[in-house]
């Protein structure tokens, strides 16, 4: 490791180096309120590939500070960054990463036109170009009311800013940012304080670094080269999905602008940098050596694909159980139509090889699987086998289930062994299996467990279906809890009455045959009349796994019962019973005209 000092105008920057000379240089810049320690956990990783530089911006740490407090515009950046290159000889191009006000740095490097040339590829991390963030605002608002949303969502994360702008405001909140920042490190971000982060300096670098937002936030002196932010450079944007800053359609606004992206999606707050360093360290890695011309990585090529813009879910591997029909069917579709890779997983081969022909003819890519989801070792070779042929999965969706109707008391124990062993064990297995493989490659994901509104509601026609579907509730609940600590999202969807095939094929134990069919067919017209779609519910899986929501119901009918069995159960209980007189008198009617016994 080698300390040095560097002189950029009347600036004196602390530098310093760490690996061989001769090998591909990788320069990182920290952002606010940090100093160039902040990397040490990376820069180790690294060192022992690369040649790793790193600085102290101005006003930070062990470089000194401008005499005027607003000379820390972006130009002024671009000369202590170009100081730092020259001052260490770097005469080839360096592999540029950045990090929050440091990304936002490296942005101007790789677009503007002064340090042309010098740089052979970008790492982002949380840290927007101006250029980008102003045509994602005028896009997402012309786009409509999510739009708007996305937007209004970003303006909370960004209420800090017209406070570090403001005169006395800002001193007052960096005096204050100090005593809470390694607490926050800890709680918020899962890394511990270490020597030199925070800083010793964290007081005086907060109340100095106020300089940037002062002139750097609009059209100042420091603004940045115009244009619409192209770049020919390559770029990696690692994109903290936790980042309490910046919104994930914030930090993906150069899709579409820069051509050569590449798109990786960290399970980490803002200081990805510490709390995930073998992460970070292994990305780049990927990388630079990608881009001194190794091979591109199968997760390089993930994330390659992630970049295109329209393809929400570009390059993600998504496994969906029970999708040769009904809402598993739309959730593949819907998947795939967003740029993502779908297994399609079926007890029926043959409906499962018909949704793959339907994404296969819209431009997608699909591939069948048949699997009991009730079969223990099926659903292990089933997991192996996703892995062993096209990588861990990023979202799993445990759709596959049965329905069964009919009082308790005429429920044998093969019926309710079978709907348990799909609806809870296929549950389970799936979250379990996959689980663990999304936590021993450490990148996070999603696993989303469809329930039902019978979870909220007691009904003595459904005890077997409603029992089952509350306990895979309460299996998400408590499953989201223990995966957090990985950065895997797990959401519950509770659908109403959605018109699939299954309501024709809910059995009624107990009845006579005729009876069955007749009931089956009365509920399958009853719901196609309420008309809910399945692609609605679809669309709904979607929403939750780009919100990470815990709890989802779909459809009013789910809403209103979720509400009334927090706020009532009582009353939840009384309406139970309506819909019970209701179906005796339907029941009856149908046994009299069958006039056969039960």
């Amino acid at each position: 490791m080698r300390d040095q000092r560097v002189r950029s105008g009347g600036i004196e920057l602390a530098v310093r180096e760490r690996g061989e000379g001769n090998r591909p240089a990788v320069v990182l810049v920290h952002g606010y309120p940090d100093t160039g320690a902040m990397w040490d956990d990376v820069a180790e990783r690294l060192a022992g590939r690369f040649r790793v530089i790193t600085y102290d911006v101005r006003g930070a740490g062990g470089s000194s500070a401008p005499s005027d407090p607003l000379d820390y515009g972006l130009d002024a950046l671009m000369g202590d960054l170009e100081a730092v290159l020259d001052g260490v000889g770097a005469d080839e191009p360096v592999h540029l990463v950045g990090h929050d006000w440091g990304s936002v740095q490296g942005w101007e490097a790789v677009i503007g036109d002064r340090l042309r040339g010098r740089f052979a590829s970008f790492t982002s991390i949380s840290g927007p170009d101006r250029r980008h963030l102003a045509r994602w605002v005028r896009t997402a608002v012309r786009s409509g009311p999510r739009g708007v949303r996305e937007v209004l969502a970003q303006a909370r994360r960004s209420v800090y800013m017209p406070v570090l702008m403001a005169p006395r405001a800002g001193e007052l909140a960096a005096r204050l940012l100090p005593a809470g920042f390694a607490r926050g490190l800890r709680l918020r971000e899962g890394a511990e304080p270490r020597p030199g982060h925070p800083a010793e300096t964290l007081a005086q670098d907060a109340r100095n670094g106020l300089g940037l937002y002062r002139a750097n936030m609009g059209r100042r002196r420091g603004a940045p080269s115009e244009g619409d932010g192209r770049t020919d450079v390559p770029v990696q944007l690692i994109v903290p999905i936790k980042d309490r800053y910046g919104s994930q359609p914030l930090l993906l606004s150069p899709r579409g602008v820069v051509p050569n992206l590449y798109v990786r999606r960290a399970p980490a707050g803002h200081w990805v940098a510490r709390s995930h360093p073998d992460l970070v360290a292994r990305w780049i890695t990927e990388f630079v050596e990608h881009v001194e011309g190794g091979p591109e990585t199968p997760g390089l090529a993930h994330a390659r694909a992630a970049a295109e813009p329209g393809k929400e879910f570009g390059g993600d591997l998504v496994v969906v159980t029970g999708a040769g029909s009904g809402i598993g069917r739309a959730t593949a579709r819907a998947f795939a139509a967003a740029g993502a890779r779908v297994v399609v997983a079926d007890i029926d081969e043959g409906g499962a090889k018909r949704t793959v022909d339907e994404i296969g003819a819209a431009g997608g890519e699909a591939h069948v699987y048949r699997v009991d989801v009730a079969d223990a070792d099926a659903m292990e070779q089933f997991a192996q086998y996703v892995k062993d042929t096209w990588g861990v999965p990023d979202i799993v969706v445990n759709n596959a289930g049965i329905a069964l109707a009919g009082s308790l008391l005429e429920t044998p124990e093969e019926d309710w062994e079978r709907i348990r062993s799909i609806n809870v064990d296929g549950m389970y297995r799936g979250s379990r299996l996959f689980g663990r493989q999304m936590v021993e490659r450490g990148e996070g994901g999603h696993i989303v467990i469809v329930s039902s509104l019978a979870a909220f509601t007691p009904s003595p026609e459904l005890p077997a279906y409603g029992a089952t579907k509350a306990a895979v509730l309460q299996l998400a609940e408590c499953f989201r809890l223990d995966m957090e600590r990985y950065g895997i999202g797990v959401t519950a969807i509770c659908p109403g009455a959605v018109d699939t095939p299954i309501t024709r094929q809910t059995r009624f134990v107990g009845m006579a045959p005729a009876v069955d069919a007749e009931l089956r067919e009365k509920m399958g017209r009853a719901i196609e009349r309420r008309g809910f779609p399945p692609e609605k519910v679809a669309r709904a899986i979607l929403r939750a796994v780009r919100q990470d929501a815990a709890v989802v119901p779909v459809a009013v009918e789910a809403h209103v019962a979720r509400t009334i069995a927090r706020v009532s159960p009582a009353a939840n209980r009384a309406l139970a019973r309506l819909g019970r007189r209701a179906g005796d008198r339907l029941l009856a009617g149908v046994q009299d005209r069958h006039a056969g016994p039960r």
